[in-house]
């Protein structure tokens, strides 16, 4: 409508303009931009435990998960704590409307799936494991918006009850699925080497990603050691590497997006056109969410 709509806010007049845009006036009468009428989805993206400078617990999210979500999803990434005494999961999901669970170097702690944990694969982050595991379980339930990335996926295959392989490369006949290296074991310090596409992904025909994506194979990153063994009874592998090693996976009847992928979906996720398609079908689903 061309006319503005009144409203009182703090005792002070919103008015909001055409396009959308609310204003008030300042001290001096003129009209000062304080918002949007139509808010941006809210995504909740899992943090990390770390310490910083050996002595600092923190939590940390990489940066660029935030700006795929804000700058492909077109959502707010609002990061929380992946630890279980801070993060009410409940009231968590009142106030966002989707969820993404990233990477991180730690591991499931293999207790979750009725495993026996060894030294050489640690770290873990027992704490993230409780949060996620009970966010898959919550956000599959309550028809929220849920993208799982990398450990993600492996989080959202033991919540619905399968189990992970702590090291990939060692079973026979499969690749080594870890991030590039140089000859004296340090990371490659080039990131570019480092998320290059490593393999191919062959989809399955006329499944959700294939769909999405309009291909039947794809080509993705790699930088995994941990990856799913046996899927749970709700988890619908979607995508192979070459050497049988699920790439991606959607859950059974789930009633929002709720799909997650073994490699860094979050690199060039506004130019990668595999990645950004991804985020922008999380984004569609965050949306529709919102509006419901």
């Amino acid at each position: 409508m061309d006319l503005p709509l009144w409203k009182l806010h703090n005792r002070r007049l919103r008015v909001v303009e055409p396009g959308g845009f609310q204003s008030q006036p300042d001290d001096m009468g003129r009209k000062v931009k304080v918002g949007s009428a139509m808010s941006r989805p809210v995504v909740g993206v899992i943090g990390n435990s770390h310490i910083v400078e050996n002595r600092f617990p923190a939590q940390i999210c990489g940066e660029k998960n935030l700006r795929a979500v804000a700058e492909v999803a077109g959502a707010l990434p609002l990061v929380f704590a992946g630890v279980p005494d801070i993060t009410d999961v409940g009231a968590l999901l009142e106030v966002v409307d989707g969820i993404l669970l990233t990477g991180a170097r730690a591991n499931v702690h293999p207790t979750r799936f009725r495993a026996e944990p060894h030294a050489k694969h640690e770290p873990y982050d027992e704490r993230r494991d409780s949060v996620a595991l009970s966010l898959v379980e919550a956000c599959v339930e309550k028809g929220i918006p849920i993208f799982g990335i990398c450990r993600g996926l492996q989080e959202m295959n033991v919540a619905m009850g399968g189990s992970l392989h702590p090291e990939i490369r060692e079973i026979p006949g499969r690749m080594n699925h870890r991030m590039p290296r140089l000859e004296n074991g340090e990371i490659h310090p080039d990131p570019t080497v480092v998320f290059a596409d490593r393999h191919d992904v062959t989809l399955v025909p006329d499944g959700v990603f294939a769909r999405l994506l309009g291909r039947e194979t794809i080509r993705v990153n790699s930088l995994h050691g941990q990856g799913i063994e046996e899927p749970g009874p709700r988890v619908v592998i979607e995508g192979l590497a070459d050497d049988g090693t699920v790439e991606a996976i959607r859950i059974a009847d789930a009633p929002a997006f709720a799909l997650g992928v073994q490699w860094h979906a979050e690199y060039e996720a506004a130019k990668n056109p595999i990645n950004r398609v991804l985020f922008e079908a999380f984004g569609t689903a965050l949306a529709a969410h919102k509006r419901g």
